[in-house]
């Protein structure tokens, strides 16, 4: 089954994610550098605390608590450099550490010196130099996981939906340099099963075809600031993961050519969404 991540910093809604089986109750710190990439899009940036990381810590028991740091910096005027920023989410308690927009092996060697053995580490892929460097990441042994972010990625292509990535055959053939090191892998969101630009059950049949470990459920599936009461979240956990769990057996199950059939179709959807934008 994949590893499955949810984006909180709210007690009630991580136990709630916990309790319907999710795997991950994802801190978001990341907000450096992100308003000039993402300004004026329909995009989350969430800028959680080291204070929401010993928060979640303290209200979860089999979740992991995974925390996207920010890209590697040097210390700023109102904020701590990577390598104090590594050490006090450990303290925190942060079980796997991501980084994000990183573009040189010099960036991933200097994250997993500041980690140095005392968290999980997972790189998030989402630039055009993380994708040609990814040959040579995949040899540092320190590196645990990798996540494909399609969001970054797409834009820095100069496309129009994250998921032609999938449908031009970039994802398949970043999955395919990562497979052989025996790293976990994943990529992309996904929403509630019969929701999302591009159908989540597609989706998560092309994690089955790859190979794939790891899924964040996106905003599409839970967003928890717009829903009014606990018990609506609770029902939307509770029935709509359950639903994915479903889903991934009958995928778990399928024939080569039963991928292949769903990979052509996720190319026939993704080149009518991309037309249509």
């Amino acid at each position: 089954m994949l590893n499955l991540m949810y984006i909180t910093n709210q007690p009630v809604v991580a136990q709630i994610a916990e309790i319907a089986g999710v795997d991950r109750i994802f801190i978001d710190m990341e907000y450096i550098g992100k308003n000039q990439r993402q300004g004026g899009m329909d995009t989350v940036q969430n800028h959680h605390t080291i204070d929401n990381i010993s928060t979640i810590r303290q209200c979860v028991n089999n979740a992991k608590v995974q925390v996207r740091i920010n890209p590697i910096h040097d210390v700023l005027a109102d904020y701590f450099c990577t390598e104090d920023e590594v050490k006090v989410a450990i303290d925190a308690g942060a079980d796997i550490l991501m980084l994000p927009m990183y573009k040189t092996m010099a960036d991933v060697e200097r994250f997993v010196k500041a980690v140095d053995g005392k968290a999980t580490i997972l790189l998030l892929a989402e630039t055009l130099e993380a994708a040609q460097i990814m040959p040579e990441v995949v040899k540092i042994k320190e590196v645990d996981e990798i996540h494909l972010g399609l969001n970054d990625m797409h834009l820095a292509m100069g496309m129009k939906f994250m998921f032609e990535l999938l449908a031009d055959g970039t994802v398949d053939n970043l999955c395919d340099i990562i497979r052989p090191s025996g790293k976990r892998y994943g990529f992309g969101g996904i929403a509630r099963l019969g929701y999302g630009t591009l159908p989540a059950e597609k989706i998560i049949m092309e994690h089955y075809r790859l190979g794939s470990m790891m899924a964040i459920l996106s905003r599409s599936f839970c967003n928890a600031d717009k829903v009014e009461h606990t018990d609506e979240i609770r029902d939307i956990f509770m029935n709509e993961v359950a639903r994915i769990r479903e889903a991934e057996a009958d995928f778990a199950m399928c024939t080569a050519k039963e991928f292949t059939a769903n990979h052509e179709e996720v190319i026939r959807l993704v080149n009518r969404i991309k037309e249509s934008l």
